[in-house]
């Protein structure tokens, strides 16, 4: 478990260091920009000193610049808005069709009181959702087809969820890859962490029940009742787009699963990352 830790804990590192060092560069370059601030150690100012200012290729080079800041913030501030809004729109949903009496039994059966929501639904759902004080969404359906020992195995993987607030880092993630699409290992790491998340759930799950039988048998259940795997803003599901590795993990613990980054991609994001550090260490010359 140590080990998975750790390499989520890279991965999201990895990440937002990507995105903090992207982010600033537009920042310095917008301060330079809008204020006339003299700044050093900025690559999109130092794309414009190549061209003699004024002339039509200093046009081009800052109209391209400008547009992939401006695109890369609005797509930024546009889905973290939207991901908000939908979020506040299944919350509204989901207290709509809550199921009061049995979120209360549940709620102190598992001991989780304000953390539990049981609501009425065809679909069998379990996930976490929420950044501040995350909560665990089980469905009705969900619970007549488990058993007991099935149910508080999936109870345990979305307590690990809640404690952990994973829903929180992969939300971050998730911006940071849609928002940087010019860098392919954002993605990667968006990927990788969803997954590990997944199995660190699972192994806490199993920990807790002292077997792999309940968390076992619940995802097999769930794959035969074909559990609808619906995208959930701010949320992160029990059965998902990583079952299959969780699966692959359960009967080969020592296996390694990354998801596999093309060779394309690799050669863009260094491609990429080399360029800026490239930049800097010319303006310092």
């Amino acid at each position: 478990m140590m080990w998975w830790k750790k390499k989520s804990v890279y991965l999201l590192t990895l990440s937002l260091l990507l995105a903090t060092c992207v982010w600033i560069q537009m920042g310095m370059f917008l301060t330079h920009l809008i204020f006339g601030v003299h700044i050093k150690l900025n690559i999109f100012k130092f794309c414009l000193s190549l061209f003699r200012e004024n002339s039509i290729y200093y046009v081009i080079a800052i109209s391209i610049i400008n547009a992939i800041i401006a695109f890369t913030l609005v797509l930024t501030v546009f889905k973290i808005v939207e991901q908000f809004i939908l979020f506040f729109k299944l919350k509204k949903r989901l207290l709509m069709i809550k199921d009061s009496e049995l979120t209360r039994i549940y709620s102190e059966k598992y001991r989780l009181k304000n953390q539990l929501f049981i609501v009425k639904n065809e679909q069998s759902l379990a996930f976490t959702m929420g950044i501040r004080h995350p909560s665990i969404v089980l469905s009705t359906t969900l619970i007549d087809l488990l058993e007991e020992d099935e149910l508080k195995a999936v109870i345990e993987h979305e307590r690990f969820h809640q404690n952990n607030r994973d829903p929180l880092m992969i939300f971050i993630l998730q911006i940071i890859a849609q928002s940087l699409w010019f860098i392919p290992l954002t993605k990667w790491c968006y990927q990788n962490y969803k997954i590990i998340c997944e199995i660190l759930a699972d192994e806490y799950a199993i920990k807790h029940m002292g077997s792999q039988i309940g968390l076992s048998s619940a995802l097999l259940k769930l794959i035969r009742h074909h559990l609808a795997n619906k995208p959930v803003p701010l949320a992160v599901q029990f059965s998902g787009e990583s079952i299959n590795y969780r699966l692959q993990q359960l009967v080969s613990p020592n296996r390694d699963i990354p998801v596999k980054i093309k060779p394309i991609s690799i050669f863009i994001s260094i491609y990429v990352l080399l360029l800026f550090i490239g930049m800097m260490f010319i303006t310092l010359a």
